[in-house]
């Protein structure tokens, strides 16, 4: 590895400052002004892979942002690795808990600071440069292709479209992601699994204005004592979803992972107090790792209705509403379940009130084999970079696109990522490890290694 180590050292400063141009670009994509920076960062993306290798380099529109595709042919024959990323970024609001501006990148601490750093502009330049190394050394056997989106940070509306229409274009053996992260940067792990997503939002409405709650409080129904009393119920008290069917399509985790996740290391006193409650709960009959990855639940993610200001106002209120979703696992399609929501709250909705629920978005769950060659080339990457064997654990979260990458392209996806808990995505002072970002490239490096020889 001393040859990697080497070329990242001699070659650090030309990385970071091409990594900061990107860094600077305030590509967010969910804010409309910012439509000319989306723009620029696509370009600028095609201009460093051109600069690392590759065959050809293009932007290509969409009904939405544009996408970034690039290719490099080393032989027809040979096996193909499909690289995804994401070039657009969250909004770095709220500014004032900045401790240096969002988009005017800095390394202090041993660490990149900006937003985007870690998502996914950090974690995506971590393959370019791992391809740049093998192109430069001569060293790439296999081909490799890039996708490189601008509207994951608001669901990936235009990618499954662009899937659909350059299948031929994107045929690949196996996507790489460098988009999750790691239990810790002692602990390096490999995601195998990400749950699905589905959520909604509830309007109940009871009488045509707000009443006086003295004159009709205990004779008309309050659409907030409703909505709270359906939404109570949809857990029971053994932390189990109440919705007729929902857990039709769930399947049991396999005795020999949760032998896996049973030796992941876990400090539940310190989970607990890392977020200042007393006490956890949840599904029974599983353990905490188990139920916030492998396990479905269901959260009000919003509630509200009637009088919010100073002081007070007894009123009983026309509407009430809420924001709910429900992650998903594997096998369960967000569709189904999202009818399932639907018909279950009409059916436990009273007479009362009139009830609408509108389906917001969602997707499916994935899982990678860890019997998967692509996977063990990953594994092999990581304990060449970090020294040890990575973990296999899954994640709570939800990555809705690689659910689609399979289902259109019959493509599995190895999620290769280097994220930490402490890098800060999606909040204020986004950081990520400079001793990560070398790592990484190393266990890319390797992973390709590996991958051209199976």
């Amino acid at each position: 590895m001393s040859y990697i180590k080497d070329y990242i050292k001699k070659n650090e400063p030309q990385m970071m400052e091409d990594l900061f141009s990107l860094l600077r670009i305030p590509s967010i994509s969910a804010k409309p002004e910012h439509k000319d920076d989306i723009v620029t960062c696509a370009n600028r993306w095609a201009e460093l892979l051109l600069a690392a290798g590759v065959d050809e380099a293009v932007v290509m529109p969409t009904k939405g942002n544009p996408i970034v595709y690039a290719e490099k042919i080393v032989d027809p024959n040979a096996s193909t690795v499909l690289v995804y990323a994401h070039y657009d970024v969250m909004p770095a609001e709220p500014l004032e808990l900045w401790k240096s501006e969002p988009f005017e990148p800095e390394i202090r601490d041993g660490k990149i600071w900006g937003r985007g750093a870690d998502d996914d502009k950090g974690q995506g330049f971590i393959q370019l440069k791992a391809f740049e190394y093998l192109v430069k050394e001569g060293t790439l056997k296999n081909n490799v292709k890039f996708i490189i989106e601008g509207e994951e940070e608001i669901g990936s509306p235009s990618l499954e479209e662009f899937c659909n229409e350059h299948k031929e274009l994107l045929k690949a053996d196996v996507i790489l992601v460098s988009d999750t992260s790691m239990l810790g940067a002692e602990m390096p792990s490999l995601t195998t699994g990400l749950r699905g997503l589905a959520y909604w939002e509830i309007e109940v409405t009871g009488p045509n204005r707000d009443l006086h709650s003295g004159h009709f409080g205990g004779a008309v129904a309050n659409p907030i004592n409703v909505l709270c009393g359906m939404m109570s119920q949809v857990i029971d008290e053994d932390g189990r979803i109440t919705i007729p069917g929902f857990y039709d399509d769930v399947e049991e985790v396999p005795a020999a992972e949760r032998e896996m996740i049973a030796h992941i290391p876990f400090d539940e006193e310190k989970y607990k107090a890392a977020i200042d409650v007393d006490a956890l709960a949840g599904e029974k009959g599983y353990n905490t790792i188990e139920r916030n990855s492998c396990r479905p639940s269901f959260d009000i993610c919003g509630i509200w209705g009637g009088y919010m200001g100073e002081g007070s106002k007894t009123v009983l209120p026309s509407k009430a509403f809420a924001k709910v979703s429900t992650r998903l696992v594997p096998h369960q399609q967000h569709e189904i379940i999202s009818q399932l929501f639907v018909d279950y709250v009409k059916a436990v909705a009273p007479k009362s009130v009139k009830v609408k629920v509108t389906p917001m978005h969602g997707g499916e769950g994935y899982v990678c084999p860890i019997s998967l060659p692509a996977y063990q080339a990953a594994e092999k990457g990581f304990e060449a970079a970090f020294g040890k064997k990575p973990l296999a654990v899954r994640r709570g979260g939800s990555i809705p696109i690689i659910s689609t990458f399979e289902k259109v392209l019959g493509i599995k996806t190895v999620l290769m990522g280097f994220g930490l808990e402490s890098d800060a995505i999606h909040s204020p002072n986004e950081n990520f490890s400079l001793d990560i970002f070398r790592k990484g490239i190393e266990a890319v490096v390797v992973f390709h290694e590996e991958f051209a020889n199976i």
